[in-house]
């Protein structure tokens, strides 16, 4: 029995734009963990600016952004906390086939269409295809493990990108 692929092709509309202090994909957070107080803005576009009633209520949110940059596709990698190559599903490498990134950040402020935030670890000018809030009753799992991740948390906060994702 063959398994048949679907053939579909999926287009995500571009809902605004994260400004960040990174310009240069080297040197960067790897994590918002290590992006602790680095303020950030998520600009919406004219059209979606309805869609962010009620954000402020939330002191954190899930960010979903296009890896804009990222020119190659590589299905095993050598994470920045790690030593050995990992399956591209059990990473967060921007060298993903979708290359679609995520990230946890804190809001500190709705104004208009923009969304003010910590803990950014995006690159300035990255595409925002999407925004959800992180409920702690919905996302919060009390007997989650992080599979072959064994990095500390400060080695999250202090590791900086390297070239190997460019």
């Amino acid at each position: 029995m063959s398994i048949k692929k679907p053939s579909i092709s999926i287009t995500m509309p571009v809902i605004g734009t994260i400004n960040s202090p990174f310009t240069d994909l080297k040197n960067m957070p790897i994590q918002p963990p290590g992006a602790k107080g680095v303020a950030g803005k998520l600009l919406v576009n004219e059209e979606y600016v309805s869609g962010l009633k009620d954000l402020d209520g939330f002191t954190h949110i899930y960010i979903f952004y296009h890896f804009h940059k990222t020119t190659k596709t590589k299905l095993e990698v050598i994470p920045f906390m790690d030593k050995v190559p990992r399956g591209v599903f059990s990473t967060r490498t921007p060298m993903r086939p979708s290359r679609l990134g995520m990230s946890v950040v804190e809001v500190v402020s709705v104004e208009g269409n923009c969304v003010n935030i910590k803990g950014i670890d995006v690159l300035d000018g990255t595409p925002l295809i999407d925004i959800k809030p992180y409920i702690l009753k919905f996302d919060y799992r009390e007997n989650a493990t992080s599979g072959w991740m064994q990095g500390s948390s400060d080695d999250v906060n202090n590791r900086r990108s390297d070239d190997r994702f460019i």
